[in-house]
């Protein structure tokens, strides 16, 4: 397929996805003959949007690949978008989460064990949101069920993949702080 086809069909997948699209998918719908070429493209419009200071930009977010607004702009896109309701975490739920991100993965008695608290109305919340999945259960006698996170948890903080989060010594108060 002629390159600049290719960027372009990339470029509408990529817009119209509402989700992160990985190369190996955009390799399949497009029919390349390897990801290469794929990642090509998407590095050519990467650099196009920057070169025109696009309101828009390709970000590699979740293991996969989307356009997105740039930050600078993001006040107006919540104007435009007032109705619409994006999901905010409690502080419980960020707690849990925060546990499960990393100790993944991890039973439901184990998170209780680190929190104190019963946690099962929040694990239910936080699978409703999607950003927590079942991932199995552990072979330990009574096989709990055990969690970890997902990639919409990876787009929720915009993170690439888990290595960009941070290790706990970065998020560590300094001691006497």
């Amino acid at each position: 397929m002629e390159r600049e086809k290719l960027k372009n069909i990339v470029e509408c997948l990529l817009f119209f996805s509402d989700k992160p699209l990985g190369l190996d998918k955009l390799a399949e719908i497009t029919e390349s003959e390897n990801s290469l070429e794929v990642r090509e493209a998407i590095e050519e419009l990467k650099r196009e949007y920057e070169l025109r200071n696009s309101g828009l930009q390709v970000v590699n977010i979740a293991q996969g690949y989307q356009i997105c607004t740039r930050s600078e702009f993001s006040s107006w896109v919540k104007k435009l978008h007032r109705s619409q309701t994006t999901f905010q975490l409690s502080l419980p739920a960020l707690e849990t989460l925060s546990i499960i991100a990393y100790k993944q993965p991890i039973t439901r008695g184990e998170i209780e064990k680190i929190r104190g608290v019963d946690t099962s109305w929040v694990l239910r919340k936080l699978l409703d949101k999607k950003v927590v999945k079942i991932s199995g259960r552990k072979k330990v006698p009574g096989r709990p069920i055990v969690y970890a996170t997902t990639n919409e948890f990876l787009r929720y903080f915009g993170l690439k993949d888990l290595s960009e989060i941070p290790s706990l010594d970065e998020i560590k108060p300094p001691v006497g702080g």
